[in-house]
């Protein structure tokens, strides 16, 4: 079989040097890691252009929350593609769905066509579909290149036996890639099922900042302990994915 592309996430400009440097095969430049990724900004897609030289997809969405976007919303996310592509972006991720939870089949083909032929990826919105066979033919239909899921669930641990269903059904006709907790043990268990082309994992880690004074009586999040570390990559997490994809 073809080797498997391995792909992160990353949300900072450190973060995506490490994984290029680490071995990771694409990334996936993402802002805002809370809300799972939002459109990143085209300054750092501009500059990481000119520092790595592997495939950069970007994600398309312009808030966190929900998968069925306002007719302005579907607006920014066209002008998104326009903006990114042009400072070139070899990809992007996005996913729409309308407020029943199918796929918003008029938004995706307006958005694909706006990509101009670059792959796009229908991202984690699959996850929140209501039925995921349906949405599997239909995403297929529409010409994307592939589908990043956890199979349904929190988790591709949780979801795993659904992501063996949606290899086996869409075989070569478009790439289910698992995210969302990937693991290196599901490499093998879903390369079983003979048509993986791609994993997608964070492979992350925090580590503390810099910082020599914290103001205590400040907070810039819900989260208090966020300004006391970053989001980076974790080279031994790439190497055992590596590891697991070179033993097929």
């Amino acid at each position: 079989m073809n080797k498997v592309v391995l792909e992160s996430p990353v949300y900072s400009v450190e973060a995506a040097l490490e994984a290029a440097e680490y071995g990771v095969n694409r990334l996936e430049l993402c802002s805002n890691f809370p809300e799972g990724g939002e459109t990143p900004s085209t300054g750092m897609l501009k500059f990481l252009k000119s520092e790595v030289d592997i495939p950069i997809f970007v994600m398309i969405r312009p808030r966190g929350g929900d998968f069925a976007y306002s007719q302005k919303e579907l607006m920014v996310m066209k002008r998104d593609i326009e903006l990114l592509g042009d400072l070139g972006a070899d990809g992007f991720v996005f996913g729409v769905l309308d407020y029943n939870g199918a796929v918003n089949i008029s938004a995706c083909e307006t958005l694909i066509r706006t990509a101009s032929g670059k792959p796009c990826t229908f991202h984690r919105a699959f996850d929140a579909a209501s039925d995921h066979f349906d949405a599997l033919e239909e995403i297929i239909g529409l010409g994307f290149e592939r589908i990043l899921t956890s199979g349904g669930k929190n988790t591709v641990t949780e979801g795993i036996e659904l992501l063996k269903s949606l290899i086996q059904i869409s075989r070569d006709r478009i790439s289910i890639m698992p995210g969302g907790g990937t693991k290196p043990e599901h490499v093998s268990i879903l390369a079983n099922e003979g048509f993986l082309k791609d994993i997608h994992a964070s492979c992350k880690i925090w580590k503390p900042n810099k910082n020599n004074f914290v103001n205590p009586n400040v907070s810039f999040s819900d989260d208090p302990e966020s300004f006391k570390k970053h989001l980076l990559v974790d080279q031994e997490s790439v190497s055992k994915f590596l590891e697991a994809i070179e033993s097929l």
